[in-house]
C-alpha cells in the first residue's frame, strides 16, 4: 500500500486525497484503525507526538507518549545508558525493546485482532542553551505490518542542519512522522521509503533535505529479510540525504561517527575494481608512514578504502548493484572499512573525516591523482580557486603520501620528482617541503605496474595469471563467487 485509502467505514478529509504533507499524513494513521503504538522521545521535545495530536483524532494511534529526560528517570526505565552516551544505537535499541514489549504485554490481546502494533523511539542532542557542539541523533520503528505478526525494525542516525533549536524540532517531528507513515505504507519499497523521509523537509524542489542528514539507515525483520542494507545505504545518497555512507569489515551498514570516533583515520581512495595487490601495497606502505610520522603503532591507524560515487555509477548514471557489491565484499574480507562518498574532491573528503574525529587525517594519494589535484580548472568554481582548496585541504596538519608512477618512458616518478605546471609550481614546492605532500616510503615496486583497467577483463576471460595480482582471499571470494563478471561456469 502505497497510498491514503481510507479504511473501512472512516472517510478522509478532503486535503487527504492530496499529496500527503506532515499533518495529513499524520492524520492518515490517526484515522487507520489498526495502526497503534507508543511515541517516546528524549533531547529535543515531543516533536514527533506533537504531529499526531495536532493533526486530530490521536486517540485511534497513541498509546502513550513520554520523555525521560532526567537520566535517573531514563536509567530507571531503560537501564543504564552502556558506556554512558545517551545519544546511542544501544540506547536506541533497548527504548525499542522495552516500549514495543510493554505494548505487546498490555495490549495484546484487548485490542482489535487486526491491530499492528508500533514503537517510535528517538534519543538526540539537540541544540540548547548549553548544547552548541554537533547535534544528531538515533531514531527507530518497530512495527508489526501484519496483525499477530512479528515485529520489524527501522533504525536511522541523523544530522540535524538548522542553527536553530525550534527548526530542529520542528525537523525531527517532520522526519519522525515521515518515517512511521512511509514504513506502513512504503514497506513495500523501501527505496521509496527513503525518499519520503525527506518530505517537507527540503529548502527547495529537488530531492533529499536542507534540514536533516540521514547517514546511515538499517532495515531487519521478516518483512525487510530480501532487503539489502548496504544498497539502500547507497541509496541514501542518490537521494541526497546523506553525501557518504560507511560500512565496517564484517561489512555492516555503520555510522561514520561511530566508526572513526577518536581514530587516526588514513584514507585510501581509488576504483578498486577488483582490489589489487597495488591497492593493498598502497594502504599497508601508507599505515607504516603515517604510524612513523607519529612515532606510533600502525594499529592505532583506521585504514578506509575510500570511493566516490563517481566510480560507482557506469556511463548511464546507473549502479550496478552486483558489483558495487563485490567491490565492498573484496575489501571488508581484506579487514578495511569502506567509504562510500560523493566527494569528488579531497578538501571535501578531509571535512568529512574531520567532522567525526580530532585524530589525525592522511590520505593516500596516485601520482596521478597528483596532476588533477594540481589542476587549477579543478577549482574553478570555488571564490578563492586553488588557494581556498589546499587552505580547506591542509588546513589541520592532514598529510597526503603519494603512492609512486611511472613516466612514459618506464621511469620510476615520486613525489620528490613530481613537477606541477609553472603557475602552481610555487605552491607545490610550499606543501612539498613543508611535509604536507609527501613520497610514500616503503612501497612494493614489484607490485606497481598492476592496474585493475587491465586485471578486470582478465578476471572475466579468466585469462591465465589475473590472480597473482590480486590479494589471495580476493582471488578465492571472485572464483567462488564469480564477482566481477568471472564466467560462471567456472565459478563456485
Amino acid at each position: 500500500m502505497d497510498d491514503l485509502t481510507p479504511a473501512a467505514g472512516h472517510t478522509p478529509p478532503a486535503q487527504l486525497m492530496e499529496a500527503p504533507g506532515t499533518l495529513q499524513k499524520a492524520l492518515a494513521v490517526n484515522l487507520h484503525p489498526a495502526q497503534y503504538g507508543s511515541i517516546v522521545e528524549i533531547g529535543a521535545g515531543q516533536e514527533t507526538a506533537r504531529y499526531f495530536f495536532r493533526a486530530g483524532g490521536a486517540a485511534g494511534t497513541v498509546a502513550k507518549t513520554m520523555s525521560a529526560y532526567d537520566m535517573t528517570f531514563s536509567d530507571a526505565i531503560y537501564g543504564r545508558a552502556p558506556g554512558g552516551r545517551y545519544v546511542s544505537l544501544a540506547r536506541l535499541q533497548r527504548m525499542l525493546e522495552h516500549e514495543y514489549g510493554l505494548l505487546i504485554e498490555r495490549l495484546e490481546g484487548r485490542r482489535d485482532r487486526e491491530t499492528t502494533f508500533f514503537a517510535y523511539a528517538a534519543t538526540v542532542a539537540a541544540q540548547g542553551y548549553k548544547h552548541r557542539a554537533e547535534c544528531h541523533g538515533w531514531l527507530g520503528l518497530r512495527l508489526q505490518l501484519v496483525p499477530g505478526g512479528p515485529s520489524n525494525d527501522i533504525v536511522l542516525h541523523v544530522r540535524m542542519l538548522d542553527e536553530d533549536a525550534r527548526a530542529q524540532q520542528e525537523a525531527l517531528g517532520i522526519l519522525g512522522v515521515n518515517l512511521i507513515y512511509g514504513a506502513f505504507n512504503r514497506a513495500a519499497t523501501p527505496e521509496k521509503l527513503i525518499d519520503s523521509l525527506a518530505d517537507d523537509l527540503s529548502g527547495g524542489a529537488s530531492a533529499g533535505s536542507d534540514r536533516i542528514e540521514v547517514d546511515m539507515i538499517q532495515f531487519s525483520g521478516p518483512a525487510f529479510a530480501a532487503c539489502e542494507n548496504r544498497l539502500l545505504n547507497l541509496h541514501l545518497i542518490r537521494s541526497w540525504l546523506t553525501r557518504a555512507v560507511m560500512f565496517d569489515p564484517d561489512g555492516h551498514v555503520v555510522q561514520p561517527g561511530e566508526a572513526l570516533r577518536r581514530k587516526d583515520v588514513l584514507a585510501v581512495r581509488s576504483n578498486f575494481r577488483p582490489v589489487t595487490r597495488r591497492h593493498e601495497d598502497m594502504i599497508r606502505a601508507g599505515v607504516g608512514a603515517f604510524a612513523a610520522q607519529a612515532g606510533s603503532d600502525s594499529d592505532d591507524i583506521l585504514p578506509v578504502a575510500e570511493m566516490t560515487m563517481a566510480t560507482v555509477m557506469d556511463d548511464g548514471d546507473q549502479i550496478d548493484n552486483a558489483d558495487f557489491l563485490a567491490r565492498v565484499d573484496t575489501l571488508t574480507a581484506l579487514g578495511y572499512h569502506v567509504l562510500v562518498s560523493d566527494y569528488l574532491r579531497y578538501f571535501r573528503l578531509r571535512a568529512f573525516l574531520r567532522r567525526y574525529t580530532q585524530g589525525r587525517i592522511g590520505i593516500v594519494a596516485r601520482l596521478d591523482n597528483l596532476r588533477d589535484i594540481f589542476n587549477p580548472g579543478f577549482y574553478a568554481d570555488l571564490e578563492g580557486g586553488i588557494l581556498e582548496a589546499f587552505g580547506r585541504l591542509f588546513c589541520d596538519k592532514t598529510i597526503m603520501f603519494v603512492y609512486p608512477g611511472r613516466a612514459a618512458d618506464g621511469r620510476l616518478i615520486t613525489a620528490d620528482d613530481f613537477v606541477p605546471s609553472p603557475d602552481v609550481q610555487h605552491i607545490y614546492r610550499h606543501l612539498h617541503e613543508g611535509g604536507r605532500i609527501v613520497a610514500l616510503p616503503g612501497f612494493n615496486e614489484g607490485v606497481l605496474d598492476i592496474d585493475w583497467r587491465k586485471v578486470l577483463p582478465a578476471v572475466r576471460e579468466d585469462a591465465p595469471g589475473w590472480a597473482l595480482q590480486v590479494p589471495p582471499v580476493v582471488a578465492e571470494l571472485i572464483r567462488n563467487r564469480g564477482l566481477f563478471g568471472f564466467p560462471a561456469q567456472k565459478a563456485g
